[in-house]
């Protein structure tokens, strides 16, 4: 099932139902009108929205259209959302502990021995998500300006203490992360000791969140013990720079993730728990954000070349399924100043 958010004045949107090759949608109304209350009761509201899935699906395929799908329309990213425009949490991890290598190598410093058994993670910003076609609006190019290529996932409730394994089963939905980084802020707020806040702006997510059986392909599922084994591709600037391997180097999976985040505490439905920046060892995978590609170069080289973002800068985000098809839709966003920032966003 593939879920998205869009557009209608309000601060969360309206709930579509989105087909499997990404062409058509459904608004799911009178069934729910968002995905927060999809969430809050997961088992009575998505067998209805699986229903009216499958209908879309057997439209698409250009058999008769069951009634309930007699609505649909073309699909639009552009007028999407985050699939959830606002979230009780959001917390990202940094699960690729080969990117932590290489920032840490860059700088002359070592990994400490936690890092491999301990995830790291913050807890960013979550009553404000960018949809996935929304401009990145940055005050000043000084400010390092960043894309950072994640999976994430949205979760029903898990209880405090749960192993990794019942933190699995609270996953109920994946799709796609735009982590924006101001890389020169960061040094700054970490010194403080209470980690970043200035430097992590508002986080964008793709235009559809889909349920796990999306991942599976002629019987073989991608999903696999809470790694996506996909590639995570990154294009910046019309120039594809990443095609990083989202499974196998992923040192820490989504159910410790979770785990970790619940140690001390309840996540309730609506939660969103991120990856971090995908990282592959073989640098010829390219890479899911500039910092790391500046790490490899001072390593390499002993200074970094490449530079951050500029105005003008665009940036896109995206993961196909081993169908070849797009699996949650693209993230596509440029870089902006806030003086020419949309006039429409943030007057909701």
């Amino acid at each position: 099932m593939k879920l998205a958010t869009y557009k209608d004045g309000s601060r969360d949107g309206q709930l579509l139902v989105v087909s499997r090759d990404l062409a058509t949608a459904h608004y799911a109304t009178g069934i729910a009108n968002t995905l927060q209350q999809v969430l809050d009761d997961w088992n009575f509201h998505s067998p209805q929205l699986q229903d009216l899935y499958d209908a879309l699906n057997r439209t698409a395929g250009g058999s008769s259209s069951a009634s309930r799908a007699r609505h649909a329309f073309p699909f639009d990213p552009r007028q999407c959302m985050a699939p959830l425009p606002r979230a009780y949490q959001w917390a990202d991890g940094s699960a690729y502990i080969n990117h932590v290598e290489l920032v840490r190598q860059a700088r002359g410093a070592e990994v400490p021995a936690s890092f491999y058994t301990d995830p790291l993670m913050y807890q960013g910003g979550s009553d404000d998500f960018l949809g996935p076609c929304d401009e990145v609006v940055c005050a000043s190019e000084t400010y390092g300006i960043d894309f950072e290529a994640e999976v994430a996932v949205i979760t029903g409730d898990v209880r405090m203490g749960a192993t990794p394994e019942q933190a699995l089963d609270g996953i109920r939905l994946l799709m796609l992360a735009n982590d924006v980084s101001l890389r020169n802020l960061i040094p700054a707020e970490l010194a403080k000791g209470f980690g970043f806040l200035q430097s992590k702006p508002a986080t964008a997510f793709s235009p559809v969140a889909v349920t796990l059986d999306e991942l599976t392909f002629n019987g073989d599922s991608a999903w696999d013990k809470g790694r996506v084994h996909l590639t995570l591709q990154s294009t910046w600037n019309g120039r594809k720079v990443g095609m990083c391997e989202a499974g196998p180097e992923m040192t820490f999976h989504f159910g410790q993730l979770i785990a970790h985040l619940c140690k001390t505490r309840n996540m309730r439905a609506g939660a969103i728990i991120g990856s971090g920046a995908v990282s592959n060892k073989d640098w010829s995978h390219g890479y899911s954000c500039i910092a790391e590609k500046r790490a490899i170069e001072t390593i390499q080289d002993g200074k970094p070349v490449t530079e951050f973002m500029k105005y003008g800068d665009t940036i896109r985000i995206e993961m196909k399924g081993r169908d070849g098809q797009s699996l949650c839709g693209a993230i596509e966003q440029e870089i902006v100043p806030l003086e020419k920032a949309a006039s429409t966003r943030g007057s909701r």
